[in-house]
């Protein structure tokens, strides 16, 4: 299901306490004030566009998953630094693209405060990534034809770096490459990628005909450039797949505070 861009914005039914470390409870009062201001910056940051050397590029946060380590629910609504982690990507990653989506499957509602497009799987039985890269594809296909490119990043990464699509697009360039990929520290982070329009069909056809799985299972089929950030003092691919991992992300972001 997908929601309008420019439709009127309505408020989420329940947000994060503004206690760090800790999962999606509700808040009220001073909290909810608070945390509307975080939504309200967040969408402010949608208003740019592309740099200019950048192809005109959708970005798609990855947040179709079942996060079963976790205990369930929204990764991308647990709180890093005070704010969701969603409000993070969604404030970095804006600047940098022609417009945004979420991909997430079930209710679309409980993302109606970032009012931005929710775009669900259409592979069913959560697939994994593949699939949230695919209806991000179509979607641009039908609704942003003009825009060739779609850059995704995973809704559990709370540091994405503020030249991401720059770089991706350097790299494949630079490689005449057909894909691109992000690495740090000497390890590649697949899902975080850059994928052009033109290749849903094929894609469709992996997932669906052939089973295929693993974005690098895919991406091994094309010439893959590979984006280099470091690794320290932060990697700005660290991800929260665990409680841990959590409270990792949120000493990180206290040592941290311009990420």
């Amino acid at each position: 299901m997908t929601t309008k861009r420019g439709a009127a914005r309505s408020r989420a039914p329940a947000s994060p306490s503004r206690t760090t470390g800790e999962r999606f409870v509700p808040p009220a009062g001073e909290e909810r004030v608070a945390f509307d201001e975080d939504l309200e910056a967040a969408a402010r940051a949608r208003a740019p566009v592309a740099a200019p050397e950048s192809p005109a590029t959708l970005g798609v946060v990855l947040a179709g998953g079942l996060a079963r380590r976790m205990g369930g629910g929204d990764k991308a609504l647990s709180v890093v630094g005070g704010r969701p982690i969603l409000s993070r990507i969604v404030e970095r990653l804006a600047p940098q693209c022609a417009g945004l989506v979420i991909n997430a499957n079930g209710d679309p509602a409980r993302f109606a405060a970032y009012g931005l497009p929710v775009v669900a799987d259409d592979v069913p039985g959560f697939v994994g990534p593949l699939a949230g890269v695919l209806a991000a594809l179509d979607w641009a296909a039908a609704q942003r034809p003009e825009w060739a490119w779609v850059a995704s990043v995973a809704a559990d990464t709370p540091f994405i770096p503020p030249d991401l699509i720059a770089r991706l697009h350097g790299a494949r360039a630079a490689a005449r490459a057909a894909v691109a990929c992000a690495a740090s520290g000497d390890r590649r982070h697949p899902v975080v990628g850059l994928w052009p329009v033109s290749v849903r069909a094929e894609l469709r056809q992996a997932l669906v005909d052939e089973g295929v799985r693993k974005v690098e299972a895919w991406t091994a089929r094309y010439p893959l450039a590979v984006a280099e950030w470091p690794s320290s003092p932060v990697d700005p691919f660290f991800n929260v797949n665990a409680e841990d991992d959590l409270a990792e992300a949120d000493r990180l972001a206290a040592l941290h505070p311009e990420l």
